[in-house]
């Protein structure tokens, strides 16, 4: 199958970038946050932006930063994007974006960048627009600037759990304190705290203006079977599209069936399938 040459996008095609990201708010959320905030120039987003079509008709774009994120790549696209990263040293730590995509660039990358740590091959992408008909926790709140400290721990054992390895392990945990130093001070994370302990929490770690997705939800162990998670999600939810967003999204584990069946009391639905490979 011939395919088009891989161009690396300058600042001069961001409108176009734009306009193809508004066609997947949901899978493109954090490459349109980055865009939105940094522009195209690879020295201010910190990251490429690579680009499949002609100039006056872009088809795909795939973002190359901390993650690796295909936005409406085509097979034609996975294969030229493929081709193109085959040749250099992986940075990444992670592949994510639509399971056909991502699955297809990790089978054409595997031979090169692998072994993957995990693959994670059927995230279902939930989305809503409705506030929950379920009633909000209403010890469920902003976390303020000064609870940073108390946040923290519950942040790292969220992570940990989640992603499989500790964000303490490169630098002592500073670049990640920061990060959830940073949505804390921007009002995008949220907990309920009992006797000074957070026995839930979750961030809007990406805010677009079509959605503001929902990450880092997790529950105190000593918690878990109590049923606090669906009416705080239906606080955290309620929130966000009060203050933040039109819309409220996330991905899950497709074998995470008790937060699959909180976030569908919550009202939310499926609008797609993600995939992940973890480096």
């Amino acid at each position: 199958m011939l395919t088009m040459p891989v161009r690396q996008l300058g600042e001069s095609e961001r409108r176009a970038v734009e306009r193809l990201l508004d066609l997947d708010p949901y899978a493109g959320a954090q490459v349109a946050e980055r865009v939105a905030a940094r522009g195209l120039a690879w020295w201010r987003a910190e990251a490429r932006i690579l680009g499949y079509g002609s100039r006056r008709n872009l088809e795909s774009i795939c973002w190359l930063g901390g993650n690796l994120t295909p936005v409406l790549a085509s097979e034609p696209a996975v294969t030229a994007f493929a081709e193109q990263l085959s040749g250099q040293e992986r940075l990444c730590s992670s592949i994510v974006g639509r399971a056909d995509a991502v699955l297809g660039l990790w089978d054409c990358l595997s031979a090169y960048w692998g072994p993957a740590r995990d693959v994670r091959p059927n995230q279902p992408l939930l989305a809503t627009d409705a506030l929950p008909a379920v009633a909000p926790d209403p010890d469920v709140r902003r976390v303020r600037g000064s609870e940073v400290d108390r946040l923290f721990p519950a942040a790292v054992a969220m992570y940990t759990e989640e992603v499989g390895v500790s964000p303490l392990a490169e630098d002592g945990g500073r670049g990640y304190r920061r990060r959830v130093t940073e949505l804390v001070r921007a009002g995008r994370a949220y907990a309920r705290f009992v006797d000074g302990r957070v026995v839930f929490k979750a961030e809007l770690a990406v805010v677009t203006r079509r959605t503001a997705q929902v990450q880092g939800v997790w529950v105190a162990p000593e918690w878990r079977g109590r049923g606090i998670a669906t009416a705080a999600m239906a606080a955290v939810v309620r929130d966000a599209l009060d203050r933040v967003a039109p819309t409220v999204s996330l991905y899950v584990n497709d074998f995470n069936l008790p937060a699959r069946r909180v976030y569908e009391r919550c009202g939310f639905r499926p609008v797609g399938t993600l995939a992940t490979v973890l480096f």
